[in-house]
């Protein structure tokens, strides 16, 4: 899945973590009740101080939320928003999501019932 660089007004916006939260235009918006879930890498070395290679390395299921959808739609047809937001730090299953890759970042995108919490 791959999408041009420009600006659609009113889509995402992302931090960017290479410019310490500094916010930057993004070409991709979930739908519903879909969030967009950047991964957050494990650290390399145990509480021991064991260093894990990685090849041993599993996939954090921690990530933060890039952007969300507009929320789910009730039978009524009234639309609930989600209980998170972009910037959430959440813990999620292993086999949670797809895996997509927007504007060359590798990213998931999940439904919010696939999100176990926030972490504080």
């Amino acid at each position: 899945m791959r999408f041009s660089g420009r600006f659609i007004p009113g889509i995402a916006r992302r931090t960017d973590p290479k410019q310490k939260g500094k916010a930057i235009n993004m070409a991709f918006r979930p739908l519903h009740d879909r969030v967009l879930v950047r991964r957050i890498e494990a650290e390399a070395k145990t509480a021991g101080g064991i260093i894990i290679p990685d090849t041993a390395k599993e996939k954090p299921q921690e990530g933060e939320i890039v952007s969300v959808g507009s929320g789910s739609k009730a039978e009524d047809g009234k639309v609930t928003p989600l209980d998170v937001k972009a910037g959430d730090r959440v813990l999620f299953g292993k086999w949670s999501g797809t895996e997509v890759k927007v504007d060359g970042e590798d990213l998931l995108i999940m439904k919010e019932s696939d999100i176990l919490g926030v972490v504080a």
